[in-house]
């Protein structure tokens, strides 16, 4: 008798007590896909496509891993990176462009300019929750869809606004739009085998990277003809390709099951499966029983309390450094170095407060060379991430940020500044994608959206404080700054390598921790094709 083999990966790292006590979940190895026939005990042969490689249940799991990666996962990666690159990229990089110019062409004060800043990441940070919750109630593309064409629908509002306050409002709801978008991220690893799902999600750093090169070239060509309000509308017209993409989106298969929707769960893998040309398991889906979905509780049970409330640490202190390092790059290098720096701020006080300039080609330039940097911290985190896990990846880019950080200290020369600039970007970069790989992965289905959703908050909590202290305290003491963001990235370093769970190497949880086992307990008992062994491995 012909079989497919198993492999139980449990939930982290388990003895083999625990994989014999049932607590863990099937990934497929490989499936056979040849038309070949499959002997059976009484000699007959029936064909491969009547023989079921999961026995008699499978849950979307075991699909996802036996369909793998293939057309479909594709489609879906070039969508979900037109979402992070228009939605996300794209509409923060505009906060660069847009203050210099509103400060000249307005006559706005210092704090207005900031405020405009600071707008959008209040919106940020108040919607990105009520998104998690969204999508955790209704569906993942229900909140993606809604989120993005409230995006579109006010960034294009935006240029018209007549007055200041009209744009700060505007742009204020445009940021509330944007906390959405980190729910493309749920939506895209929940069709991603096991193998593929780092380095997909981590991918995506790369349409962000497009998508400020693309804001920057538009600026370039739109900006000396056109002016700021044409920027703001034609930046929001890639968000309407997006919205008619998503009909083509499938709901979250996983959500279907969750939801008790299971005909709709089983017709979407069949299409993924039909698409990527790979055998669909036979027999029964198992429906995960129905639970409560989106409830802020979920995330402060014993089994992820400290999870959530160091993820919320880690990535508070992401945002924190990502965005408080650009703010000080501009800094250092007007000064050109950081002894320089106190001395230049006296200069800067005795000017008035109105003095502006137009951003010219060399600061285009400039920003285009910024935005390259985070390019290595993608690749280095690509290449460690599934070697040393999520945790170390996530600790190692902290310290490495951090041991930049007390390097400029030293009154290093402009070269070596741009060099440990450049470093300190790339590593928080690929932190922050890292997080975005972790996070997904350690929530169950019914929280997976809310979790992602209060994590993103987090983050646009440290970049609300940031400029506060890479603008305010920097004109007091240039070293008292640069030791609260060393000692920021220090603290979130030692979170990540006390989260309690290591998700390397682990499928995505369908239900809550408990439910889990009792699901995987009750299946296996009931699949007679599958048995178990002391080593985890099953024929």
């Amino acid at each position: 008798l012909r079989v497919v083999k198993f492999r139980r990966t449990g939930e982290s790292s388990r003895s083999d007590e625990d994989v014999i006590s049932g607590e863990h979940e099937i990934q497929i190895e490989g499936v056979r896909t040849e038309l070949e026939p499959i002997e059976l005990e009484d000699g007959a042969a029936v064909p491969k496509e009547f023989a079921n490689p999961t026995d008699d249940t499978f849950m979307v799991e075991d699909a996802v891993e036996a369909i793998g990666f293939g057309k479909f996962q594709w489609k879906l990666s070039v969508i979900t990176g037109l979402a992070w690159a228009s939605n996300y990229a794209m509409e923060m990089m505009i906060l660069s462009i847009l203050a210099p110019q509103l400060h000249c062409e307005w006559r706005l004060p210092s704090w207005q300019v900031a405020l405009l800043t600071s707008v959008v990441f209040v919106g940020m940070m108040s919607s990105s929750t009520l998104w998690g919750n969204i999508s955790d109630q209704y569906g993942r593309k229900t909140g993606l869809k809604i989120s993005v064409l409230w995006t579109l629908y006010y960034g294009i509002l935006s240029g018209f606004a007549p007055v200041y306050s009209w744009i700060l409002v505007l742009r204020g709801l445009v940021g509330f739009g944007i906390g959405g978008v980190p729910q493309s991220v749920t939506l895209y690893a929940e069709f991603l085998p096991m193998k593929a799902r780092a380095k997909c999600i981590l991918l995506i750093e790369v349409f962000w990277a497009i998508g400020t090169v693309f804001e920057v070239l538009l600026a370039v060509l739109v900006m000396p003809t056109l002016g700021w309000r044409w920027l703001l509308i034609l930046s929001a017209l890639p968000l309407l390709l997006f919205a008619v993409l998503c009909f083509w989106l499938p709901e979250s298969a996983r959500y279907d099951v969750l939801s008790g929707n299971q005909e709709k769960a089983v017709a979407t893998l069949k299409r993924i499966a039909t698409e990527n040309g790979a055998p669909m398991p036979l027999g029964k889906l198992i429906i995960s029983r129905q639970e409560d979905r989106g409830k802020m509780r979920d995330l402060f049970t014993p089994h992820f309390r400290w999870t959530t409330l160091l993820l919320w640490f880690i990535w508070f202190s992401n945002a924190f450094s990502y965005y408080g390092l650009v703010l000080l790059t501009t800094e250092f290098f007007q000064a050109g170095d950081v002894c320089s720096i106190s001395s230049r701020r006296q200069e800067v006080k005795a000017k008035c407060s109105l003095t502006c300039e137009y951003l010219t080609e060399e600061d285009y330039t400039d920003l285009l060379w910024t935005t390259l940097s985070e390019f290595p911290g993608v690749l280095v985190t690509l290449w460690i991430i599934d070697r040393i896990g999520r945790k170390k990846t996530m600790a190692l880019s902290f310290f490495v940020f951090s041991f930049c950080s007390l390097l400029l200290f030293l009154c290093v020369g402009r070269n070596v500044l741009t060099v440990l600039l450049f470093i300190a970007r790339a590593f928080i970069s690929g932190g922050f994608q890292a997080a975005y790989v972790y996070t997904p992965e350690v929530y169950p289905t019914a929280t997976r959206a809310l979790g992602l959703g209060t994590c993103s908050g987090m983050a646009r909590v440290g970049a609300l404080i940031t400029p506060f202290i890479a603008q305010v305290m920097l004109e007091s003491s240039v070293y008292l700054t640069l030791v609260v963001y060393s000692g920021c990235c220090l603290l979130a370093a030692v979170a990540s390598c006390f989260l309690p769970i290591e998700t390397k190497g682990r499928g995505l949880q369908e239900s809550s921790h408990r439910e889990w086992g009792q699901e995987m307990v009750g299946r296996g008992s009931h699949s007679p094709g599958v048995t178990r062994s002391n080593s985890g491995s099953q024929e």
